[in-house]
């Protein structure tokens, strides 16, 4: 390495605080320190130093090399890679959706959920960057900076608290970094979308006198969108025939193209006189029958609205990043330390126009729109509906006025979407040292917060919308008015509506109504600890861990009055504010019982507890204990039995009802007819709206609207307790250094269940049971009483969903890995596999009821495997990735409910290959080249209706990839 001179390192440690700039890689590692004493360290999941890095819990470590060879952007991205974690609840191509957190990046341990797997930084709790919930937000963390990964699964409250039921992430950042590292990369997808470009810089520097040490990092990304258009699978809007038609396994995975949304921005308007379909107008304005979409037609001349012409894949997503730390050692054995971090990242989601029916502008009387008024006694005709429509109308709720249904697409508005801002800050600073002659202590405070601010466009004011609607002839100037005299006065301009592009400007101006989201996150946080060797035993020291931390957590998330009372048409989202603090105390003892003795090389024991007090949930209490079993050098048995708590987070504790939109329901009243004899039949025929549809058509049906608009309310629960994970590992490691290379294997068993489970009741479970089971549970549901403008009678309006402790959720499995590292020909070779076999993955909605299986299904494949091969010769080496996922089957609610079996109908295993290329001109300059997903393989059909598409993409693209092969080429050195 470049030898620096007193002056420049004295120069670079006075500039560190203000030029800390990321992208440390392999190329940049410091100069070798003079051999010294053997420094004790601290392992993921215990807070006692030793001289080795052992756990008793299954860990394992991705490391800085591993980070730069797979050329992610996004931890994440290399994160998900391994077949421990589940398919994340948000990321980049999973959220174009949603109303808030849209890009977010999280990771969800053995698909347990976000919520029960605890994200660290250098061993200490980072602010999550969810609002109401504890999931961090990785795109705040540099990749760059990362040193390496701790994975460890299995319950770990008893060392890091709440949260860490599934398992704990800590990410280990670089220290003692010198020097000037620099990387740049830019990449690109085979179609030319999801372009990327990075860079980064790493600086850091010692001081003159060798006790102090500061460095940091500053990093850009920008990455691009991609859209359902571009993508052959996902181009055009479409269904599951054996979804939503036939219900039959060989049909799941048939898509009907096009089967295009009945909102379209010319509009369908119906009256009793009119075809059942209703008319439209092409674009020359001349009226047209409305024509069919979906397996009766042939999609030529169809007038519905592609909606996947407007949709997104994968968010853009541009981010800015600072992080810095340091040392100094004030005095012998003391040192004041500091971490700082900040990330601005902006996402935007778009998808298509605001689809508006006349049921959400008067949902009292069900959609019926005037189309003439009584003005002081007079009949007046709105001037603005057609003749075609007007002649057909008819008095429909009994007030002697024509009335008429409609749903237009609002595309004049714009496309929907939002751009969020996010900015997240922490800092940590605090003392560490030796006391007492060789005691650790640490003591420390940190501070964090998440804002987001978010506009969106795209939707209308319904009230507006209303007053635009009853338009009448002014007497005066001719000219059609609002008939509202205050709305004319507040500028209420008339709307038509019918036919395409046909709203004027200033119609516009008046109902549209921008959405505004603003949200914060805190979290304060005190600790201090210490760790030594409390007594000499024969077969080692006694060690000992001691400590206490102070935390208090706060979230508000709220959007603008509209929003809130749902008056922009959109879903009713309330203000969520709420908090609690909690104080912990910690202890934890490493016993040695034997070590040097016939079969008991070594013989460990260690235990933990930790004692908390909620403002919320009140005392909690979390344990564990484990030992290690060295029989012979090489080889080791290991086994952990842990109770875990987790306490509610915010969300789940205050969130007012708040509006969703659920999908790949299945109505348990589809198909009964007055004759029918299933368990469901009677108690379907029992709901007036139900009996009258099967009146009117033979058996009980449900056109597309009705698939397609059914909504709800989710609620939070302030009476929640905590829950309580019990988790069991049992492993064996093998690491023999030989003359062929040195290997290393671990094989670990893991059972994690999790009694009183924080739960959202499933909607399909609240469904079945109504009809078949739990009647109580009927409450929760809202059929439609009659027919509206678009909807059938005895449609699904409305199911709630709220939280309680009444779940329970487990998994079971066995996780296998595999290394080896030899001098093969020329050069090294390193093989690197990790494997997860899935027993269980379950969840049980209620007590008593039977768990509902997902192991095997969409998103949780039995087998999954992430295999590393990496061969470096002279200037050259090659890194090839590759990632099995497993065969996996829908849901088994989803399939019972067109009576097939668990199982039946699933899609094929997927096998993703990476490959990453490097040439080191110099010692301090390396070029790359990367290719992603090379042999462009495809994600299986998950077709809009079935569980577990993610809207827009056609797929599960949480864990299949709906991008395709992408390359990246970048340069790294250093100084």
């Amino acid at each position: 390495m470049f030898q620096k001179t007193k002056v420049s390192k004295a120069l670079l440690f006075a500039f560190g605080g203000s030029l800390a700039l990321s992208g440390v890689s392999a190329l940049a590692q410091t100069q070798a320190a003079p051999a010294a004493e053997p420094q004790r360290i601290e392992v993921t999941g215990s807070r006692i130093r030793s001289l080795n890095a052992d756990s008793a819990s299954p860990l394992q470590v991705l490391t800085s090399e591993d980070i730069a060879a797979s050329g992610a952007t996004n931890i994440q991205e290399l994160l998900l890679k391994n077949p421990t974690f589940g398919s994340p609840s948000i990321s980049r191509t999973n959220s174009n959706f949603s109303t808030s957190s849209a890009g977010v990046a999280v990771v969800d341990l053995r698909n347990l959920g976000t919520a029960r797997t605890l994200v660290l930084v250098n061993g200490r709790r980072f602010v999550a960057g969810v609002p109401g919930d504890s999931a961090v937000d990785l795109n705040s963390i540099p990749t760059q900076f990362i040193e390496k990964v701790e994975i460890l699964t299995g319950g770990s409250s008893s060392a890091y608290g709440s949260d860490a039921v599934a398992g704990v992430v800590n990410i280990i950042l670089k220290k003692d970094f010198e020097g000037l590292a620099f990387d740049a990369k830019y990449g690109e997808s085979a179609k030319s979308d999801d372009r990327k470009q990075e860079v980064n810089m790493t600086f850091g520097a010692t001081s003159a006198n060798g006790r102090g040490n500061v460095m940091g990092h500053i990093g850009l990304s920008k990455q691009g969108s991609v859209f359902s258009r571009d993508r052959s699978a996902s181009d055009v809007d479409q269904a599951s025939l054996g979804a939503f038609f036939t219900g039959l396994p060989e049909d799941m995975f048939t898509a009907v193209r096009p089967f295009y949304s009945s909102f379209a921005p010319q509009g369908r308007f119906r009256t009793t006189n009119e075809p059942a379909g209703g008319i439209t107008f092409d674009a020359a304005g001349n009226v047209i029958p409305w024509s069919t979409n979906g397996p009766a037609g042939d999609g030529v001349d169809a007038t519905g609205f592609n909606r996947s012409a407007y949709r997104t894949i994968a968010i853009p997503t541009d981010r800015f990043l600072f992080a810095g730390k340091g040392e100094y050692e004030f005095t012998e054995n003391h040192r004041a330390f500091f971490e700082g971090t900040y990330a601005g990242t902006k996402t935007k989601t778009e998808l298509e126009p605001f689809p508006l029916s006349s049921e959400d502008i008067f949902p009292a009387t069900g959609g019926q729109v005037p189309a003439e008024f009584l003005v002081n006694g007079v009949l007046v005709r709105n001037p603005l509906v057609p003749d075609s429509i007007y002649n057909t109308a008819t008095d429909t709720d009994g007030d002697g006025l024509r009335d008429y249904f409609f749903t237009r697409r609002i595309s004049e508005v714009g496309n929907r979407g939002s751009t969020a801002d996010r900015d997240t800050f922490r800092i940590v600073t605090g003392v560490k040292g030796l006391v007492f002659g060789g005691w650790d202590y640490e003591a420390f405070a940190a501070y964090g917060s998440t804002k987001e601010s978010q506009v969106s466009g795209g939707q209308v004011n319904v009230l507006n919308f209303r007053n635009a609607l009853e338009a009448i002839t002014d007497p005066v100037s001719g000219q059609a008015v609002c008939r509202d005299l205050n709305a004319q006065i507040q500028g209420c301009v008339p709307i038509n509506i019918f036919g395409l592009n046909t709203i004027s400007p200033e119609a516009l101006k008046y109902v549209s109504a921008p959405q505004l989201l603003s949200t914060f996150t805190s979290q304060k946080l005190v600790g201090a600890s210490i760790t030594g060797e409390l007594a000499q035993l024969p077969a080692g020291p006694l060690g000992l861990a001691v400590g206490g931390e102070y935390r208090k957590e706060f979230s508000r998330s709220e959007f603008d009055a509209l929003t809130q009372a749902g008056l922009n048409a959109g879903n009713a989202i309330p203000r969520t504010e709420g908090g609690f603090d909690v104080k912990e105390l910690y202890a934890e003892v490493k016993v040695p019982l034997l070590k040097d003795q016939p079969f008991a090389k070594r013989f460990d024991f260690t235990a933990a507890m930790r004692g908390g007090k909620y403002s919320t949930v009140g005392s909690t209490t979390s344990w564990n204990a484990g030992v290690e079993w060295e029989p012979v050098s090489s080889f080791k048995v290991r086994g952990t039995h842990a109770v875990s708590t987790r306490a509610p987070n915010i969300n789940e504790l205050f969130s007012p009802p708040s509006q969703d939109f659920p999908t790949g329901l299945v109505d348990p009243c589809l198909g009964v007819t007055l004759t029918s004899t299933t368990p469901a039949s009677e108690a379907c025929r029992a709901d007036p709206g139900v009996r009258a549809n099967i009146v009117a058509n033979g058996a009980f049906t449900l056109n597309q609207p009705d698939l397609q608009g059914v909504s709800g309310f989710n609620r939070g629960n302030p009476l929640l307790n905590d829950e309580k994970g019990t988790s069991w590992s049992l492993g064996l490691t093998f690491s023999p250094v030989t003359d062929f290379g040195n290997f290393s294997a671990t094989l670990d068993y893991f059972d994690i269940k999790i009694e009183d489970a924080i739960v959202s009741t499933p909607r399909q479970f609240i469904l079945d049971q109504c009809y078949t089971g739990d009647a109580s549970l009927c409450q929760f549901i809202t059929r439609r009483p009659r027919a509206t403008g678009q909807n059938s009678a005895g449609s699904l309006d409305l199911i709630d969903s709220g939280v309680t402790n009444s779940g329970g959720v487990g998994t079971k499995g066995v996780d296998v890995t595999l290394g080896y590292v030899n001098k093969v020909g020329p050069g090294q070779l390193r093989a690197e596999l990790s494997w997860t076999h899935l027993l269980k993955l379950y969840a049980i909605p209620l007590p008593g009821a039977d768990p509902d299986s997902s192991a095997g299904e969409v998103g949780a494949s039995k087998d999954k495997g992430f295999l590393t091969l990496g061969y470096k010769w002279g200037n050259f080496g090659v890194t090839a990735f590759t990632t099995y996922i497993g065969p996996a089957a829908l849901d088994d609610q989803f399939l019972a409910g067109y009576g097939l079996a668990p199982g039946s109908v699933g899609v094929k295993a997927k096998i993703y290959n990476d490959f990453q290329f490097t040439y080191a001109p110099t010692k301090t300059t390396e070029l790359f080249l990367g290719i992603d997903n090379a042999f462009d393989v495809k994600a299986p059909p998950i077709i809009s209706g079935l569980p577990g598409n993610d809207t827009g993409a056609e797929t599960d693209a949480g864990t299949y990839d709906a991008i395709g092969r992408r390359y990246n080429v970048g340069i790294r050195f250093s100084l």
